[in-house]
């Protein structure tokens, strides 16, 4: 596609380094602008600089800590005002695996702040934008220990199973416009998300460690499918189904006049 046509532009958050980085190459070789949003503005320059050398797209930088309040609202604004903004990557997050009773409480309250409070706030703000145009496109990168959940993953995990939530509201809610919305399910990515998360990646099977090119080729590979849930390398999509196909089946039985005969005497 040529640089001067456009998809509009992508929002991706956590876009200095990691996922964030190769989502900002992959989107903008398929025509979309982009802003970049993250706490390093010099690292935000460099990706910057090199997807504008390598794709002739129009590349902007918002240096922002997504904890912050203020800097926060500053980003919620311009998703809300902005019309020319057409996707959003929920990219920005951050891990601390450690038993609770033993957590840093700067950390419980980093991953709460980052991983629950600015994705809702980012996703309240460009879905106005979205509903009053009827399109748009919202990626949430949750992850699989949403589903796994480790003795020492209880935030994260609950972090991140809040946004398997949020999502499948949201993808009933838009059901009959044409805005598209993903959940995106990494498992291990050799990142900087581990660099003092308590859990070293070059501790973990390397075959169970995707590359970050692989693990944005297959969102977007599932985004163009039009999944609703992406599971990066669950090989067996048959798996996913089964599972959702008996949390559907309880439902009916999860809220009833009486108790379960189990819980009677």
């Amino acid at each position: 596609m040529s640089a001067t046509n456009t998809q509009g532009i992508a929002v991706i958050t956590g876009a200095s380094t990691g996922i964030g980085a190769v989502y900002a190459d992959r989107l903008a070789r398929r025509g979309y602008d982009l802003l970049l949003v993250a706490r390093n503005k010099s690292r935000l320059d460099t990706v910057a600089a090199k997807v504008t050398e390598d794709t002739g797209r129009t590349v902007e930088v918002l240096a922002a800590d997504l904890t912050d309040p203020a800097q926060l609202a500053t980003v919620q604004e311009r998703l809300r005002t902005d019309a020319s903004i057409s996707l959003l990557v929920n990219n920005a997050g951050v891990a601390s695996f450690s038993p609770l009773a033993q957590a840093d409480q700067s950390h419980v309250d980093d991953q709460i702040a980052l991983n629950v409070t600015s994705l809702t706030r980012l996703t309240t703000a460009v879905l106005a934008g979205f509903t009053q145009r009827g399109t748009g496109t919202l990626i949430n990168v949750s992850s699989a220990l949403a589903f796994n959940v480790l003795p020492v993953s209880a935030v994260y995990s609950g972090t991140k199973a809040y946004v398997v939530a949020l999502t499948q509201a949201l993808q009933q809610e838009l059901a009959d416009t044409d805005i598209r919305v993903q959940a995106v399910f990494p498992g291990a990515v050799r990142t900087e998300i581990w660099d003092g998360s308590g859990i070293e990646v070059s501790m973990l099977p390397q075959e169970s460690v995707m590359s970050v090119d692989d693990a944005v080729d297959a969102a977007l590979a599932g985004l163009d499918a039009g999944e609703p849930m992406t599971l990066l390398s669950l090989p067996d999509i048959a798996d996913w189904n089964a599972f959702e196909t008996a949390r559907q089946a309880m439902i009916p039985n999860l809220s009833r006049s009486v108790p379960a005969d189990r819980y009677r005497n």
